[in-house]
């Protein structure tokens, strides 16, 4: 038996639960996409029982995964119990697909299908808390306040006292504050009297007087 003889209907199932499991981790809430998504598992889970392809055991343990996923919304953890849900429904999943190598093809398949189902409308869906600490979200952007290194460009035409030896780069004095600089190319030795001359982004530019 190859992948293409694994009834589409099942594929479909599947692909509605897995799309179902990443709306409810995206929204941390119970939506339309959650209740087809307990439909589809219904229909699939009943379905593959009345046939007795799968035991009380696949279904219990998918029934977990779930129940790991909704615990881990409602509780401060680092993730680790919905990483656990997510492998037990997988592993469920497999076993009642028949457990062997078109079984887990078949999941694969029904996998990402939901995951490009889920990528044309993660955008509309609003973020659970779940969700934002599996996605980075944060930037660090200028206009919350982050910069790398401010450019000092008040320096430009100041004086100062070298501190240390400039070969070419080392620290002058200026207006009481010691300030990381680089010379013109010479060296310059300690004691001297320097001048900026240039302000290239974070490199301060000096000459000796």
């Amino acid at each position: 038996m190859d992948v293409v003889t694994i009834p589409a209907l099942q594929v479909l199932l599947l692909a509605i639960m897995f799309l179902a499991v990443l709306v409810e981790i995206k929204t941390g809430g119970m939506g339309a996409g959650v209740l087809l998504g307990l439909v589809a598992a219904a229909v699939f889970w009943g379905s593959q029982y009345v046939r007795g392809l799968v035991d009380l055991y696949q279904i219990a343990m998918f029934l977990a995964g779930i129940l790991c996923i909704v615990f881990e919304m409602l509780m401060p953890t680092i993730g680790l119990l919905a990483g656990v849900g997510v492998a037990a429904m997988l592993y469920s999943v497999v076993l009642a697909l028949g457990g062997d190598i078109q079984a887990i093809y078949a999941m694969l398949i029904a996998f990402l299908v939901s995951i490009a189902g889920f990528a044309l409308i993660v955008k509309r869906l609003p973020s659970s808390r779940l969700w934002n600490k599996v996605v980075l979200k944060d930037q660090s952007e200028a206009a919350r306040g982050y910069v790398s290194t401010t450019p000092k460009h008040e320096l430009l035409g100041k004086e100062g006292e070298v501190l240390s030896e400039l070969r070419p780069s080392g620290a002058v004095l200026l207006d009481g504050v010691p300030v990381d600089v680089i010379s013109e190319g010479a060296f310059i030795p300690k004691g001297e009297k320097v001048r900026v001359v240039a302000v290239e982004g974070v490199r301060v530019v000096v000459r000796k007087v």
